[in-house]
């Protein structure tokens, strides 16, 4: 255990030659190019709005790798890979979307809806229904706009590969709070591959130093945590490792959850698509000046995997000084008489579970001195894959390192606090209660497929059916409520509801004291021996009409949300305000 900690430590690791040569050899003219291992982590391209507008071309494309994984990437008009979009409250977006997708051995799967045949005319994007694994579309994780096509409206919509560039036209609401938002494909099916392959991008709502008055000033880096098949999946651990008594996969062939924090994970990380690859993890290299603070943008864009980051120095955990979850400022509740304009949360972990995002202010090391970004394992549950100890990267300084590109402005006017009403003061107009659940397909056949369900209770757990124009929750728009979570199977789920934050009130039986809002909780395995199913108690919002329509909530761990781990809510307009609902969902060129 010592010798492997201190391998940790010191950054050392095996040779990992043969798969940056795997990445190395992709084709010529791959769009989606990945950095070798080792590399220094590049700075996404920034897209700012430029006079209160947005807009810009992303092309999605997708690349058979020399591994025979698939590689997935956005690109803007200049080639530029996976880029920032940076907004503030208040802009038009206007995103041209391209289709450029193209069949592969790997992703050749049967669609869900037939795809339209040359000879065929198209159907309408927004009406097409049709799910593969060439079909694509835009989700705006964590934004409250409405969930309607050229918005944010995924059970529908969806663009084929020949058809002409789709328009996302929508506005950043004006109390969008400030923070790390995120854009992915959510084809139902085919959600997992295309993550795992890497499409997805940040969006950064500006203005956090408005909010956090400790940011003003600070340079800001954007690491966005990705994971992919494993480059050498059959490689045995590193000998510096403990030894794992066995060795075990899943129904889907990942590594299953060891128990011990080491042992081959499930699937191996990438940070800005620097892979750090299973079993060395040679990591990625962080340049700073020596002792520079910045305020670091974490996104958890990974299909399957868990990551609990720490920054060590000489093995030492460092306080990181948060600032914001999931897109919120922890200041969000300004009705609390005693809560700073510059509320921090100094942490030596932040966990951040698929999908989430956590924003943190970070020292670098002293001159001289180097650090490591690294994840330490999670508990998956006994059902769960294997999320071990590992490096991310090697934090280095120079005091000639390039300065970030991008800055907070370092006098900002304080944000105006809202006139709402806080959240947790609000009576919720009904309580519901849903679960988790997973059942075997065949219960005669221990190695038959697993079949995931996330239930209203009272209703016939039942696959996630696209097709169903029957919402499994209807609620009214201008209303509060309280949902009540649990987890009825042996491994960790990651709830997610589309549109809207919620107030995190209760965790595992606990209270929870928090002044800020999430899109994105952990919600506990069943041990299958407690007297109670774990649990979250969530206090969902649905007073901003952008709420209104229908859109979906799941589990985030992709895989199971492909699998039927889904469902929709429909939020109908409070009654006197149908025709302005209608108005606010409509953004005027």
């Amino acid at each position: 255990m010592q010798k492997w900690l201190a391998v940790l430590a010191i950054g050392i690791a095996l040779d990992c030659r043969q798969s940056a040569q795997l990445i190395a050899q992709s084709p010529a003219g791959n769009p989606c190019q990945r950095p070798e291992s080792g590399s220094i982590v590049p700075e996404p391209e920034d897209l700012r709005s430029q006079n209160g507008v947005l807009e810009a071309t992303l092309t999605i494309h997708n690349v058979a790798a020399a591994n025979g994984s698939t590689l997935y990437c956005y690109t803007d008009a200049f080639g530029h890979q996976s880029p920032n979009l940076r907004v503030a409250p208040g802009d038009l977006v206007i995103l041209h979307l391209r289709n450029e997708l193209t069949e592969t051995a790997l992703n050749a799967k049967p669609a869900q809806r037939h795809a339209h045949s040359g000879s065929q005319p198209a159907p309408d994007p927004c009406n097409s229904s049709v799910m593969s694994s060439v079909s694509t579309n835009l989700h705006f994780h964590g934004l409250t706009i409405p969930p309607v096509c050229h918005q944010d409206d995924v059970l529908k919509t969806s663009v084929q590969p020949g058809d002409a560039p789709f328009e996302y036209r929508f506005r950043i609401p004006g109390n969008e709070p400030p923070g790390l938002y995120w854009y992915h494909p959510h084809i139902h099916g085919f959600s997992k591959a295309q993550l795992l392959g890497g499409a997805s991008g940040a969006l950064i709502v500006e203005g956090i130093e408005r909010a956090q008055k400790a940011t003003a000033g600070l340079p800001e880096r954007v690491f966005i945590i990705r994971d992919l098949d494993l480059l050498n999946p059959n490689a045995p651990p590193d000998p510096s490792e403990p030894k794992v008594p066995k060795f075990l996969v899943d129904r889907d062939g990942d590594a299953a959850n060891t128990g011990t924090g080491f042992g081959k994970p499930a699937k191996d990380l990438s940070i800005n698509y620097v892979p750090v690859p299973y079993p060395g993890y040679s990591p990625a290299m962080i340049e700073m000046k020596p002792g520079e603070r910045q305020l670091w943008r974490v996104l958890n864009a990974s299909a399957i995997t868990y990551v609990n980051i720490e920054v060590l120095f000489n093995r030492a955990p460092q306080r990181l000084g948060l600032v914001a979850m999931d897109g919120v400022p922890l200041t969000h509740d300004t009705t609390h008489a005693d809560l700073p304009g510059d509320s921090i949360s100094w942490q030596t972990h932040l966990a951040i579970p698929p999908g989430a995002r956590v924003e943190f202010i970070v020292n670098g090391p002293a001159e001289g001195q180097s650090g490591l970004l690294v994840t330490r394992s999670v508990d998956t549950g006994p059902g769960g894959e294997n999320d071990p100890n590992r490096m991310l990267a090697k934090i280095v300084t120079s005091a000639s390192a390039t300065e970030p590109r991008s800055k907070l402005q370092a006098s900002p006017e304080p944000l105006a606090p809202t006139t709402e009403t806080w959240l947790g003061n609000v009576t919720p107009v009904r309580v519901r209660r849903l679960y988790f659940s997973e059942k075997l397909a065949d219960p005669n056949d221990p190695t038959s497929a697993i079949e995931f369900y996330l239930t209203v209770d009272g209703q016939e757990p039942k696959m996630f059916d696209m097709s169903s124009g029957i919402p499994d929750i209807v609620a009214q728009q201008g209303t509060v409520e309280d949902w009540i979570i649990e987890n009825r199977s042996s491994e960790l789920h990651d709830f997610h509801i589309h549109q809207l934050h919620f107030l995190l009130l209760d965790y595992m039986g606990r209270p929870v004291n928090e002044h800020f809002l999430r899109d994105t909780v952990n919600v506990p395995y069943f041990n299958g021996h407690g007297l109670t199913y774990p649990g979250v108690r969530l206090r969902m919002d649905f007073r901003d009409p952008n709420t209104v329509g229908t859109f979906l909530y799941h589990c985030h761990i992709l895989e199971h949300e492909d699998k039927g781990m889904m469902g929709s809510i429909r939020v109908d307009p409070a009654p006197d305000s149908a025709d302005r609902v209608t108005a606010l969902s409509i953004v005027k060129k």
